[in-house]
């Protein structure tokens, strides 16, 4: 399995606007249809990445414990279903229920909202502040596949009760690290 890290976007990094397919309702969300009052984190996920399988069962208890505090949650798959797929939308709408996401998993079909994000790797995570500027990417945690660390949620954890409190977050923030995002050929 590829070892890519999260390309880490710039801090203050207005939220790209994306209007794309959720898999789950088969209605299209924008951007601003899916951010908290408080705050939004933005996944890029697929459903086979070992990387984003292990992390599962934390985005969602994350998300349910996070979302009734005001921050919204919003995965996104942007790989390329021709050559990966078993992550076409029919089966992200399968893997939204079996993983009992509370939140959209949308289809990133062109792979634009991918680029925009200058996500690089699955699971990639972006915190966005109440203006949709950025204040936190990269890690759930140091868990990774098989290194026997705890999933905690830690990183993305502290930086969303960071925002809730009014605290600074602390800029110096690890990549996340994944299967890289599976792009198109041209």
């Amino acid at each position: 399995m590829a070892r890519t890290p999260s390309n880490m976007l710039a801090l203050g990094t207005k939220a790209p606007h994306f209007e794309l397919l959720d898999t789950v309702s088969n209605t299209l969300l924008s951007l601003e249809q899916v951010t908290g009052k408080k705050g939004t984190v933005i996944m890029f996920i697929c459903n086979h990445c070992p990387f984003v399988i292990h992390v599962n069962p934390m985005i969602s208890k994350l998300a349910k414990v996070y979302e009734p505090l005001g921050i919204g949650f919003v995965a996104i798959s942007s790989n390329d279903v021709d050559n990966y797929p078993q992550d076409a939308p029919d089966l992200m709408k399968i893997k939204a229920k079996e993983e009992d996401y509370s939140f959209p998993y949308l289809y990133d079909e062109t792979q634009e909202v991918a680029q925009a994000y200058d996500a690089a790797c699955t699971p990639d995570f972006y915190l966005f502040d109440e203006n949709e500027l950025l204040i936190y990417r990269g890690q759930l945690d140091n868990s990774r596949p098989g290194n026997g660390i705890p999933l905690t949620g830690t990183d993305l954890k502290n930086a969303m009760d960071a925002l809730l409190v009014g605290k600074e977050i602390d800029p110096d923030q690890k990549p996340s690290l994944g299967c890289n995002i599976k792009w198109k050929q041209a």
